[in-house]
């Protein structure tokens, strides 16, 4: 049997596990919902519980000695405070947790340079912030804290730690972050993504039948290893998921950073990944049509033209990149009285922000676009893609995979060579 490598994503509703071989192809998986385990998942046992069964159902199928390293990624900006034997100490504060604090957001503010995405109320910084208020042992990234369980070392990876304030630059905790009056021993050491950390705990290697000599290898957050799945990897590549909103990432062989239009850098592969979000998406669709009705319509739509309305589709006023403005109204009139019509001036829309968004990204400093991979439930739409094809005016590959735990599987693969 082959060197294998196994990838584990923790997601919001749960936990994924994929075990690939060096050349890429897939030999098993599992999955669980975290509604299995608990109600709550702001519980780090939950997340815990999920990823065992997600592991223990890739390892099922295979001799889980031929593991040779494996790689986590979490949602980026959870935290958790840990007592000293590593148990959680509370529960955690998840991505989305806004810091309502404003004597928090104020000290990060007074202290934080103006390009940092440590600012703000969806920092993990200012979530850090609050839980050393229960004086933890150590404060660590929802990432890390799974990794912990596997190899008994406390790492993070420059990807998790971006929000928390770390110096991707000079790749350190910058002094700045002591001046907010956090204690930044709390931090984990940070590596690169992809940097081999040890081998396995003989306690993780017994409770999985993992041969000790297994490695852990450094993870990323869920949005990267998702890049990673897709096979890009070369400066100019661009990944458009196609979502509830619109999500551009493009790698990079120089940081761009914009906080105006919310962009910022992380470093993967051995290069810079740069992307935004829009407000526009499938949200905008869906708003008009059900699911059944987009898949009748489109194939009533001609790809090969544009639509000549000129819409830029939004649900409600606001948006974030690649126009930053909070009061831009939507625009989605005059509506033609064949649906198919409109939904093809939606499509066609949401298909020109696109193509504005990598020009935008080049105006920043990315290279030119070369290529874009595209995830979400958008990329099954052929009609669409075509038109998207026509705007964007580069090859589109389909991804190696849409999973993010491929993506960290390539991340443990990239760190045992």
């Amino acid at each position: 049997m082959p060197d294998l490598f196994l990838g584990i994503d923790i997601g919001t509703s749960g936990a994924r596990a994929i075990v690939i071989d060096a050349g890429g192809k897939v030999h098993a998986g599992g999955k669980a919902a975290m509604t299995e385990f608990g109600t709550d998942m702001r519980e780090p046992a939950t997340w815990w519980a999920a990823v065992r069964s997600a592991v223990s159902q890739a390892l099922s199928d295979i001799d889980p000695a031929d593991i040779r390293a494996l790689s986590v990624d979490g949602t980026s900006g959870t935290m958790m405070g840990i007592g000293e034997n590593g148990s959680p100490q509370g529960k955690a504060l998840m991505y989305n947790d806004a810091c309502g604090d404003k004597d928090v957001l104020a000290r990060i503010d007074a202290a934080a340079p103006q390009d940092s995405s440590a600012r703000g109320a969806n920092s993990a910084l200012a979530r850090a912030l609050m839980i050393s208020a229960d004086r933890p042992f150590r404060i660590v990234h929802q990432a890390d804290w799974i990794a912990y369980r596997f190899s008994g070392l406390w790492v993070s990876d420059e990807n998790n730690a971006l929000k928390t304030g770390y110096d991707l630059h000079d790749r350190c905790w910058p002094d700045w972050i002591a001046r907010t009056g956090f204690e930044t021993k709390l931090l984990p050491p940070v590596v690169e993504p992809g940097e081999a950390v040890g081998p396995v705990s003989r306690e993780a290697a017994e409770k999985f039948g993992l041969s000790p000599e297994t490695l852990v290898v450094a993870g990323t957050t869920d949005g990267c290893a998702s890049f990673v799945a897709t096979g890009a990897d070369t400066p100019g590549d661009g990944v458009s998921a196609l979502g509830t909103t619109l999500t551009i990432k493009m790698l990079s062989d120089r940081p761009v950073s914009a906080p105006e239009f919310g962009i910022y850098s992380h470093r993967i592969l051995g290069h810079w990944l740069a992307g935004g979000a829009s407000n526009t998406g499938g949200n905008v669709l869906l708003h008009f049509f059900t699911p059944e009705q987009l898949e009748a319509l489109s194939g009533e739509i001609d790809p090969e033209s544009d639509s000549g309305l000129g819409y830029y589709p939004l649900v409600r006023p606001g948006e974030r990149f690649p126009i930053a403005d909070p009061d831009l109204k939507p625009r989605l009139d005059p509506r033609p009285d064949d649906d198919a019509a409109f939904l093809k001036g939606l499509f066609d829309g949401i298909a020109r922000i696109e193509a504005m968004a990598y020009e935008r990204l080049e105006e920043l400093g990315t290279p030119p676009l070369a290529s874009v991979s595209s995830l979400g439930g958008g990329a099954a739409n052929a009609v669409w893609t075509r038109m998207r094809a026509r705007r964007l005016g580069v090859p589109m590959p389909p991804p190696l995979s849409s999973e993010a735990a491929y993506g960290t599987a390539l991340l443990a693969l990239r760190g045992a060579q």
